[in-house]
């Protein structure tokens, strides 16, 4: 027995757009204005989306509490996993007196917090998504930036800023490949488009971040720091995404951007006289010397962290693991049963009738990238001295410590599935798309709705990527280029959606402050995202950037 979505319940396009907008209205709205804390404005968006879906689509009960279950299970794991063992390893660090060492190592190399910036945020972090993805590189550069002296907001606001122009080559390539997956659009012409956009965001990031936490003139003080980092980042970017594939090139472009701007700092040191202002405080003025050898020690979980999280993110190792372990299982009432309809997809024939929707949650908890991160984890433990008690106590601290975190994001995870499979997520979409000759513009913001509303670039090329194409082919827009918007628009709606938000304020400490960071980033979200439908717009029409799109 099937069930057919439905995308205008109400039998009025607006009124429908409104009501499928209730649960995101009642999320965001509670969060930032009633500075209700975020796992109760969760659980209040979340029972809104149960109700829009049983009330106005219709959708019966046994699929919505599936799909809820469904989101829930997916938001503990696998990204409350990779949360809690991260979290783990810096509470490791943390009690071992090694994130002191490396805070002053970091200040030594780029004792200008503006620079910091730069090279933990935007370059560091960028590795870290390349190489997992799913919240891990904003809890890292987060954590490491309030070590280094920032306060919690601008700790958790700037590594979310940077975390953008390296989103949609995340997780060795994993949102492209799921967006050619539901396209059918050649992975390596998707990549080449993507490469054909991000890369003129990744020379503004660095730029931009720096303003954000230091002003105009803050930001002009260190601008060859910025561009350096900016334009070693997106040469590669450009290069790998075009003339190899999507797999490596964060790894490729961050290695490159760390590389050069560590050189540039050994010949160039911003002017002194600049100094912060009341968004961060100085609490390392007069740091302590440590030899090489400790510094060498402060470093090595960090090491072995991102060793372990890039093998465990390769094909052949998680191939490999998971022929060892990786239990699937076919959510009861709701895996083939839910059928998206036109225009979302296409009109089915006798050749190619519509698939219904899957829905299988894969235990993978050995190819995991959080069961890499627990095992780093472990090992950095015990080279740091701790015994398995103490370990064992630490993990139980980390636990109740993220115990909100993780309610939020099971929470979250659930309300975007519950939108998903109801097709509420196709309303908003749909409407997005009715904007004639401007579409290339709204249809990249329709890729920033996506991310906001599931956290993930991956999800909303999986939602929105077969619609995209379908109305760019009935607007004589290259399916291409508009597929590859819905990933490059999408990567900027990572900084206002609710998990990310979380994984800052819980890997800052600074959990209950939720509302405050989201109003840090929503402007810095939403003008970035306006300008990469600027561009996608010019290559849709205005030579010469049309020369850009990939045929």
């Amino acid at each position: 027995m099937h069930w057919l979505q439905i995308y205008d319940p109400l039998g009025n396009a607006f009124l429908s757009t409104l009501v499928a907008t209730l649960p995101v209205v009642v999320l965001l709205g509670s969060i930032a204005l009633l500075k209700i804390e975020i796992h109760y404005s969760a659980l209040m968006g979340l029972a809104v989306a149960l109700g829009v879906a049983l009330f106005a689509y219709g959708m019966p009960v046994k699929l919505t509490a599936a799909a809820a279950l469904y989101g829930a299970a997916y938001g503990l794991f696998p990204i409350g996993w990779i949360i809690l063992n991260l979290i783990f390893l810096y509470q490791l660090t943390v009690h071992s007196g090694l994130f002191t060492i490396l805070r002053s190592s970091l200040a030594t190399l780029a004792p200008d917090p503006r620079v910091q910036v730069i090279l933990v945020a935007f370059s560091f972090g960028a590795f870290f998504e390349g190489a997992a993805g799913f919240g891990t590189p904003v809890a890292v550069t987060a954590a490491i930036l309030i070590q280094l002296g920032f306060k919690p907001l601008a700790a958790s606001g700037l590594s979310l800023i940077a975390n953008t122009a390296p989103v949609a080559f995340g997780a060795l390539g994993t949102p492209v490949i799921a967006l050619s997956g539901v396209t059918g659009i050649d992975i390596h012409k998707l990549s080449q488009m993507i490469g054909r956009q991000l890369p003129f965001f990744s020379l503004i990031v660095p730029f931009w971040v720096v303003w954000a936490f230091a002003g105009f003139r803050g930001m002009l003080g260190v601008w060859p720091a910025a561009l350096v980092a900016g334009v070693s980042f997106a040469i590669p970017q450009f290069l790998v995404s075009n003339y190899h594939g999507p797999w490596l090139v964060d790894i490729v472009a961050s290695i490159c951007s760390m590389a050069a701007l560590t050189v540039l700092l050994q010949f160039w040191r911003p002017k002194k006289g600049w100094k912060p202002s009341e968004s961060m405080e100085i609490n390392g003025a007069d740091q302590p010397v440590y030899s090489r050898r400790e510094i060498t020690r402060a470093w090595v979980p960090w090491i072995l962290l991102s060793v372990l999280v890039f093998l465990w993110g390769t094909p052949q190792m998680k191939d490999g693991l998971n022929t060892v372990s990786a239990p699937e299982f076919q959510v009861a009432n709701l895996h083939k049963v839910i059928v998206r309809t036109a225009p979302v997809v296409p009109a089915p024939t006798a050749e190619k009738p519509t698939k219904p929707e899957e829905a299988v949650f894969k235990l993978n908890w050995l190819s995991a990238t959080g069961s890499g991160i627990l095992i780093s984890a472990i090992l950095g433990g015990f080279i740091m001295g701790c015994s398995l008690r103490e370990l064992i106590r630490i993990y139980i601290e980390t636990l109740v410590r993220v115990r909100y975190s993780l309610i939020t994001i099971a929470a979250m995870l659930a309300l975007g599935y519950v939108t998903k499979y109801s097709g509420t997520d196709a309303t908003m979409g749909l409407a997005l798309a009715k904007t004639g000759v401007l579409y290339p513009f709204f249809g990249t913001l329709l890729g920033w709705l996506g991310v906001a509303l599931t956290g993930s670039d991956t999800a909303s090329n999986v939602l929105f990527g077969s619609l995209q194409k379908i109305t760019a082919e009935q607007t004589g827009i290259s399916p291409i280029l508009m597929a590859a918007a819905n990933s490059s628009g999408g990567v900027m709606g990572k900084m206002v959606d609710a998990q990310s938000i979380v994984v800052a304020s819980t890997a800052t400490n600074w959990y209950g402050h939720e509302g405050a960071i989201l109003r840090y980033v929503f402007f810095h979200s939403i003008a970035l995202a306006c300008l990469v439908g600027i561009l996608v717009y010019l290559q849709a029409y205005v030579s010469p950037f049309t020369k850009m799109v990939v045929p």
